[in-house]
């Protein structure tokens, strides 16, 4: 036989792409429309349908970036039309081949109904099936102008990202609005040509299956009369019957296909805009529910259930149907799909919380699984901290992403820092917004991992970010490969159904042990700093608000705790934990209202804290500690004076009580000395020497406090990535303005360093030594004008470390300095929370930090034969793609370096850093409300019971990384203890001993405490 695979192929294309797809609308009549621009953020339906409207033609520009224009459309259907399926076919002037980020709109009826969503691949509305002819038909669409930010492949810097820079030109072209026909069998010929040729073109060209499609399709396209494509459908159809009927191979891959629509909950967009973004996807996916009984959507982020609940209440109704019918499947069971490094422990906790009760209480739902497709690398605390929450699998794909070694997984056990595995997936086909086409079920079956072992995947499927979710056109491919030979096989079911059935073919999967580190948008650690700072001062006031409350509660009559106020900010902060906000990966607009909603919170936080703290009583000037370790420390009181006092862990101290210890000197204006280090600072403001007078040792091996600007431009993705290349090209910022000493106190000495630089950047830095602790704080104040560079601060330290310690949730992870695999090189830049820590046997020292997660950590050896162990955190960048100013202006932070260290001196200190004592003038003194007696038991979250029974709940873990046996004592009388999951439900009891309650920890194991009051006696 003769090769015609070419002539058959294009054949195919080109009639399929230029005659069928023409073909689908069989006749079309245009509306009338008149539409109504909205002035500035968007409006009510009811202001909306109360508005004038102007007549509005078809190819007429419409829209100012991030603008609102709603359109009325009125049309009636032709008597002649009566019996056919009429729909109304709407194109916004759609570009680009992103089905997301641009131009959406949401279709209502004149009651207000929400119907359905219009977006670039899904541009119809349903009407009629079967019309009766002469229906009237008026909508009003809220259409909304978004631009395409990155619509040139990150190749131009844009001020579309803030609504206060993007100008007011339209954006886009009207193009179509009509009333028409669905010729039913054409469109269903349209699919079956397309699954047909995208499965031949995946097929090897020696396989017969490929060669029998091919013929297939030309004999079938030979009755396709040209003149006449509806009439001669149902005949191609027909002739195509037998090539589609053929069933998959017994061994053929097996794919789950759940409904999905990815929605960031700000990135590209404003919070506002997701808003509607969720309301406009959501109302799609219950008309396709409607239409489709075997449709199945799985949906995440608690908080943007929340959004439609509040904003759109008929959505919402249909939602709760649609779950009630099983077609809707909440998943995830977080407040949003957050990042999956930077949020703190008990922020990851509350993550959990939040998410699961909100469905289990709207829904009657608990979600079993932690569905993260999109986060940056994922934590290894993840397994524990799910486990506790009641999850029982874990699902992502983004490490597909790897820039250097490829997962070697799919289906695997997951082991966290504790021990704690759950079962947990990784979809070959490689995206969350899966269409079920030819290339992406080859890529599932090939790309698999677990061939020979296992034999199914799940795929989530729908065009995310506002493309609307699944479509009709997606749930007619899944149907035809069901069971289509020479493709794997494809079956709608819940997420829960496939993990059951994948964890019972495959109990011994194999198991991945650490964090999943995603070797690709590294920068994420960094990028727009005052975002994160606005999250780390978040998550300790609230734990502060929390713990004062608590005792308030506890020790001040008439004192009610703030359970709604503290709710509603826990769901702020959560919010932009979102891993486009927190990760420093969105547009202007996103974090400029980031930064002002953290300064809301901290306002609130702060009167929170101050209101118990005063309803304690008068009395004396008193120090509150909220960390949960004893502290010895100076402190300023409110009137500035610096004084040293010792305050209980979660207790208060006066103010004079301590005695000073040896006190701080200052010598030649350099020399900062306190009888534990001593610290040299060179006249370039590096620091010369650090000695540790306890060690006798010098802990630096190069210039310390180095700082270096590095040119910094990834090969893409700009805010996300820093590429290893920054490596090669920097700055060493050695000249100063100036060196002075600027405080000389017993209890504390300072000395000043201040630099200028690059394009009218400067530098602060206040380096400082306390009375009574070896820790060095560099109090930084930048002013930053850089633009593509990155600011790091180093620390070389004369230790042969043969990893490095980086605090993460509940615990730490140890990540080696050497690089001999292509997995160790990867980790060029790594995160952690609140301190780095290097040791030798015998000796460690720790960096800390208030604000900065992005750090590396490299060794070298010296001709000396020592090794010079270095530690550089990245304090700041300046990415200029999605926002052209990210991160330019004022910062300010503390870092800090902890000669001497061992892992129990960083996990105090780090909590001392990011702990301030809080001074009050005229307080009670209220005895702690629970503290921990052990080595490496740390109370992380001192709280009242959600359910407002009066309970105490105390959240601990084991922090040093081995066994830990303690006691935690209550300043309360104690009834009874349990310990629960992290929603507060009960697990098994634990015996009281008077106000006590012993405990014994594994390894980084997190326990939940809730604590029965008793009277008192």
């Amino acid at each position: 036989m003769h090769d015609e695979r070419r002539r058959i192929e294009e054949r195919v294309q080109r009639l399929h792409d230029q005659r069928i797809k023409a073909a689908i609308y069989a006749a079309t009549v245009p509306f009338e429309i008149e539409a109504w621009q909205a002035p500035g953020e968007p409006v009510s339906f009811e202001e909306a349908a109360a508005a004038s409207y102007a007549p509005f033609a078809m190819d007429t520009p419409w829209g100012p970036p991030w603008g609102t224009t709603w359109f009325r459309m009125r049309g009636q259907v032709p008597a002649e039309w009566a019996g056919r399926r009429v729909e109304a076919v709407i194109d916004l002037g759609f570009v680009g081949d992103w089905p997301g980020n641009q131009a959406e709109a949401l279709v209502h009826l004149t009651d207000g109904t929400p119907l359905k969503a219009v977006n670039p691949l899904n541009q119809y509305v349903p009407i009629a099936n079967p019309a009766t002819g002469g229906e009237e038909i008026d909508y009003l669409v809220e259409a909304a102008s978004n631009p395409d930010i990155l619509a040139e492949n990150f190749s131009r810097i844009t001020p579309m990202g803030d609504v206060l820079t993007a100008g007011d030109k339209p954006i886009y072209t009207f193009r179509r609005a009509d009333l028409a026909v669905l010729d039913e069998e054409v469109f269903h010929l349209d699919l079956d040509v397309q699954v047909l040729r995208e499965l031949m073109l995946e097929l090897e060209d020696h396989d017969p299956r490929r060669h029998e499609i091919a013929h297939a399709l030309d004999r079938a396209l030979d009755l396709l009369d040209l003149d006449d494509v509806a009439g001669s459908a149902a005949a191609v159809r027909a002739a195509l019957a037998p090539a589609l009927a053929k069933p998959a191979n017994a061994s053929a891959h097996k794919v789950s296909g759940v409904g999905h629509a990815h929605i960031d909950s700000a990135w590209l967009w404003p919070i506002r805009e997701t808003k509607r973004k969720t309301s406009r996807t959501f109302s799609n996916v219950t008309s396709l529910a409607d239409e489709y009984e075997d449709f199945i959507f799985a949906c995440s982020q608690a908080q943007q259930y929340e959004w439609v609940r509040d904003n759109y209440p008929k959505v919402w109704a249909r939602i709760q149907e649609s779950v009630k019918k099983g077609q809707w499947a909440p998943v995830g069971g977080m407040w949003v799909e957050a990042d999956g490094n930077l949020p703190g422990g008990e922020a990851m906790a509350r993550q959990l919380i939040h998410g699961k009760r909100f469905f289990i209480e709207h829904f009657g739902v608990e979600t079993k699984g932690v569905w993260l497709p999109d986060s940056f690398g994922y934590t290894a605390a993840y397994p524990q901290l799910a486990k506790l929450a009641g999850n029982e699998w874990f699902l992502t794909q983004k490490i597909s992403w790897n820039q250097t070694n490829k997962f070697p997984h799919h289906t695997f056990w997951w082991e966290g820092i504790d021990g704690t595995r759950i079962f947990t997936h990784f979809p070959p086909v490689d995206t969350y917004n899966a269409r079920f086409s030819g290339e992406e079920m080859a890529r599932a079956s090939r790309n698999y991992q677990e061939k020979g072992a296992a034999t199914r995947s799940l795929a989530p499927f729908g065009w995310g970010d506002g493309g609307g979710g699944p479509t009709r056109e997606i749930m007619e491919r899944a149907r035809r490969l069901a069971d289509l030979e020479g493709s794997a096989t494809v079956e709608v079911e819940h997420p829960d159904d496939f993990f059951a059935k994948a964890r019972e073919e495959y109990p011994d999967a194999p198991v991945w042990v650490g964090e999943l580190y995603l070797e690709l948008h590294r920068a994420t650690y960094t990028s727009q700093a005052r975002t994160k700072q606005g999250n780390r001062r978040s998550e300790h006031r609230l734990r502060e608000a929390e713990l004062w409350a608590t005792t308030a509660a506890l020790h001040a009559p008439g004192y009610v705790y703030p359970y709604e106020h503290l709710d509603r900010l826990w769901k702020t902060v959560l919010l932009h934990q979102f891993h486009d906000i927190l990760p420093g990966s969105s547009i202007a607009w996103v974090h400029r209202e980031a930064e002002a909603e953290y300064a809301r919170v901290a306002e609130e936080l702060e009167a929170l804290t101050a209101e118990a703290v005063a309803a304690l009583g008068g009395g004396e000037s008193r120090a509150f500690n909220t960390s949960p370790y004893d502290r010895a420390e100076v402190v300023r009181t409110s009137t500035g004076v610096p004084m040293y006092v010792e305050v209980p862990a979660s207790g208060s101290a006066p103010l004079s009580v301590a005695e000073p210890p040896q006190p701080v000197t200052i010598a030649a204006g350099r020399i900062l000395d306190n009888g534990l280090v001593r610290v040299e600072v060179a006249e370039d403001g590096t620091l010369a020497s650090v000695r540790d007078l306890r060690a006798n040792r010098e802990v630096l091996a190069d210039k310390g406090n180095l700082l270096r600007l590095h040119t910094d431009l990834p090969n893409y993705w700009d805010a996300w990535d820093i590429d290893k290349h920054y490596q090669n090209r920097y700055t060493d910022l050695l000249e100063t303005s100036s060196v002075t000493v600027t405080e000389e106190d017993p209890l504390l000495g300072a000395i000043r360093v201040e630099r200028a630089f690059g394009k009218g950047s400067r530098i602060v830095q206040t380096i400082t030594v306390r009375a009574g602790s070896p820790r060095i704080d560099f109090e930084t104040e930048i002013d930053w004008h850089e633009a593509e560079k990155i600011l790091k601060a180093a620390f070389p330290v004369d230790i042969r470390a043969a990893h490095s310690s980086a605090e993460i949730q509940f615990g730490h992870v140890q990540r080696p300095t050497h690089t001999n695999t292509s997995w160790e090189s990867a980790r060029f830049e790594v995160s952690g929370h609140r301190w780095v820590h290097l040791a030798e046997p015998g000796y460690g020292v720790a960096v800390l930090n208030d604000s900065t997660y992005g750090h590396d950590v490299s060794r070298t050896v010296r001709e000396d034969g020592g090794t010079t162990t270095t530690v550089r955190l990245s304090l700041v960048r300046a990415p200029r793609i999605p926002d052209p100013g990210a991160d330019q202006g004022k910062h300010r932070f503390t870092y800090s370096l902890l000669p001497g260290a061992s892992i129990e001196d960083a996990v105090a200190e780090g909590y001392s850093l990011n702990l301030p004592l809080r001074v009050a003038d005229a307080a009670g003194a209220p005895e702690p409300v629970v503290w921990a007696d052990g080595d490496g038991v740390t109370i992380e979250a001192v709280k009242l019971a959600d359910d407002a029974s009066g309970d105490v709940v105390v959240r601990l873990y084991e922090s040093r990384g081995g066994r830990a046996e303690g006691v935690v004592c209550t300043g309360f009388p104690l009834a009874g203890a349990q310990i629960t999951d992290l929603l507060e439900r009960p697990l098994s009891e634990v015996a009281v001993e008077g106000d006590s309650v012993a405990v014994a920890l594994r390894p980084f194991e997190v326990l939940t405490l809730r604590l029965a009051r008793g009277s008192a006696g």
